[in-house]
């Protein structure tokens, strides 16, 4: 049993998220990073603090409100920590712009890739802007002024808007100060050029916000514009569903999903040029202090520059494109449950294709002794093929049951029109149950074979979205293991009927026996750490805040237990504190693919574990979620694994070393030491199936 470790052993998981911002917006000032791929990481940090303002910070004031204490062990005042995310933040933001400005947009000039600022607009630029200005935009533009009888509008969450300092009196006669504009969402807020106005294999775009600052006049006839300053509101997006009351999930979700478009403001950026009259003036309506303000030299919706990472035509820019590996035992025979019956097969997504998932949902629909298919969907991505197949399937009068979890956050619309589409196709709907979301990630298939019913799984760590599987690590396992397939069978019956799965021969389920289990594997190594034995764990998750895990891992520590932790992004644990924690080392491993996949590794005395799961090591996901946990048992699969994890380890690259202060220092290969990303090579190892 561990101690009690005091609050201070402990790292604020909101900070801790901000130092992984922190670490992502590292790659983009990476000069051995691509360019337009530095400029994808700048974008990627702005939608990241956009979801971390939404979420995170939105709860952190709403605490703040009432004087509680941030969540977490740390016991930390809210305001302290709020505090300590705006000073750090105001660092932040003034790195991004100093990276957009004086280094990516120079050298992606010089690389032909030019943002053309509009003092540098030639005339013929110029004439062919002012003509999209009024057939584009002004017929879907609505400029306004103030009154008492039109007052300040409601504005969308992250919408690009404007006020304007006017001049001068309106047709009837009276002053106007003010005006507004919302930038409609219909248009790109990046314009290319026509080809014809671009030098020779150059590209050259305009920024929406620059045509409609420089046109503004235009909006207002008869009276002079002064002033036209790009703002962005950011809104708490959190989601308040009481589970004690909720009668109809789906219709409180709907109201709820439009009520949070217009939530409470918690953070503005503005452009910097903009007076302070006009900045008090902003503040004043959206009830926000100058701390919740951001001024910001350049867009303030850094995440559109994405659209232009994608040039075709400049590979030299980009990430250098490999080919998906498969298999080679589904390279040879395309029947997967022929090739099942004999053996299991592990996938590594991105670096194997997630097609032969695809391909087993595909068999199963056209497959006339397939009788049933069960999935979890937590989040599948538009246009996704596999609810395609699951339409198909339930068309064709096949069994089919989907559960979908409503909750999946800033998934939730379109997981409701995907529940509806497969409701009208006659697959058998669930939602996840409020208050537990369902995360696992499963699917099993149901097929008469000689007389009698066999069971196929598919269980992954990451979700069921094609699209996501080509840049985010994870694991996925087909199987046809009699007592796997029983297991999965019964969580499924857990799922759909909301009673515990009872008797599981192999897996490990949240909200049930996943927590006590890692808890008594974490004791068990430090109980044979006690006796003299080797004990061992390597754990590689998103992010670790369970306490309890936590002051498990310590006490494990102190054991003697040598313990490796592989995490992306939240991490609470303080490592390398002496007589606390110097047997742990955590690290980060950041670069060109999002690090999901979750794998747990048990030495137990020579015996090795090893599990994939969808669960990190939060409380929520332990706790307060559905969750799959299954082992890995045949030995070459087992040692891959192995193999993957080691490489991780000794990644001197890409991976970040977390500090006992929670701070993060990257690692570079030392003297007279080899270079190694992780990433890299497997790229070399699964996409060329050299492992294959």
């Amino acid at each position: 049993m561990s101690e009690h470790f005091p609050p201070e052993q402990f790292i604020n998981r909101e900070l801790s998220l901000l130092e992984f911002n922190k670490r992502v917006l590292a790659l983009a000032k990476d000069p051995t990073v691509p360019l337009l791929e530095r400029l994808r990481f700048l974008c990627i940090t702005c939608t990241n603090l956009d979801e971390f303002f939404e979420i995170r910070v939105a709860a952190l004031k709403q605490r703040m409100a009432i004087g509680a204490l941030a969540q977490g062990p740390e016991e930390l005042a809210a305001s302290e920590v709020f505090g300590v995310i705006r000073s750090e933040m105001l660092t932040v933001v003034k790195e991004q712009y100093e990276l957009l400005n004086d280094v990516l947009f120079p050298s992606l000039a010089d690389a032909g890739v030019n943002f053309v600022r509009s003092e540098h607009w030639t005339e013929e630029q110029s004439e062919w802007l002012e003509k999209y200005f009024m057939e584009q935009v002004v017929p879907v533009l609505t400029p306004l002024t103030f009154d008492p009888s039109r007052p300040f509008p409601r504005l969308l969450n992250k919408s690009l808007n404007f006020i304007v300092r006017l001049n001068g009196r309106d047709a009837y006669g009276r002053k106007r100060h003010r005006g507004m504009l919302q930038a409609p969402r219909s248009l790109p807020r990046v314009i290319p050029l026509p080809e014809s106005m671009s030098n020779t294999d150059s590209h050259d775009y305009v920024f929406l916000s620059s045509v409609i600052r420089v046109h503004v006049e235009k909006l207002f006839p008869g009276l002079n514009v002064d002033g036209c300053y790009q703002f962005r509101v950011t809104r708490n997006s959190n989601l308040y569903v009481d589970e004690e009351e909720v009668s109809d999930l789906v219709g409180t979700l709907e109201g709820q999903l439009e009520a949070s478009r217009y939530g409470d403001g918690v953070r503005i950026e503005i452009g910097h040029e903009c007076p302070p009259d006009l900045q008090e003036f902003l503040l004043d309506h959206f009830h926000l202090d100058e701390n919740d303000m951001y001024l910001v030299d350049g867009p303030v919706n850094l995440n559109r520059l994405a659209t232009v990472c994608n040039i075709d035509d400049r590979p030299d820019l980009l990430f250098k494109p490999f080919i998906q590996g498969i298999p080679k035992e589904l390279l040879e025979n395309p029947d997967l449950f022929k090739v099942l019956q004999k053996k299991n097969v592990m996938l590594f997504h991105p670096y194997q294709s997630f097609t032969p998932v695809v391909d087993f949902i595909r068999q199963a629909s056209r497959d006339k002794n397939v009788l049933a298919i069960k999935i979890t969907l937590y989040r599948s991505g538009p246009d996704s093929p596999i609810v395609d197949l699951l339409v198909r399937a339930a068309r064709a009068g096949k069994e089919v049951t989907v559960i979908i979890e409503l909750m999946a956050r800033f998934d939730e619309a379109a997981n409701i029109s995907l529940a509806n589409r497969l409701q009208e196709a006659g697959a058998h709907v669930v939602y996840g149950l409020v208050g537990f979301k369902t995360h696992a990630k499963m699917t099993l298939v149901v097929r008469r074979e000689d007389g009698e019913l066999a069971r196929y799984v598919h269980l992954g760590t990451g979700n069921y979205h094609h699209n996501t599987s080509k840049i985010y690590t994870d694991y996925g396992y087909l199987s046809s293991d009699k007592k796997l397939g029983e297991d999965v069978h019964k969580v499924f019956m857990q799922l759909t009927s909301l009673t515990e799965a009872t008797d599981l021969k192999l897996m490990l389920t949240s909200p049930f026996n996943l927590y006590d289990s890692v808890i008594a594997k974490i004791r068990r190594e430090a109980d044979n750490a006690r006796e003299g034995k080797k004990a061992r764990i390597i754990a590689k998750v998103n992010s670790l805040g369970e306490p309890t895990v936590i002051s498990e891992l310590y006490a494990a520590s102190q054991a003697g237990v040598q313990i490796d932790l592989i995490v992306r992004g939240i991490c609470s644990l303080r490592p390398g504190v002496p007589g606390l924690s110097e047997n742990i080392r955590v690290r980060s491993i950041l670069g060109r693919f999002l690090e999901h996949s979750r794998v747990y590794y048990f030495y137990n005395d020579g015996k090795p574990e090893h599990y994939c799961a969808s669960a990190d090591w939060m409380a929520r996901n332990l706790l307060k979620r559905n969750e799959s946990c299954y082992p890995v048992r045949q030995k070459h699969l087992k040692e891959q694994i192995m193999r993957d994890l080691e490489l991780y380890l000794k990644d001197n690259c890409q991976a970040w070393e977390l500090r006992g202060d929670g701070s993060y220092v990257r690692l570079t290969p030392g003297d007279g030491e080899d270079r190694m990303s992780a990433q890299e090579t497997f790229l070399d190892l699964y996409a060329s199936d050299q492992l294959a």
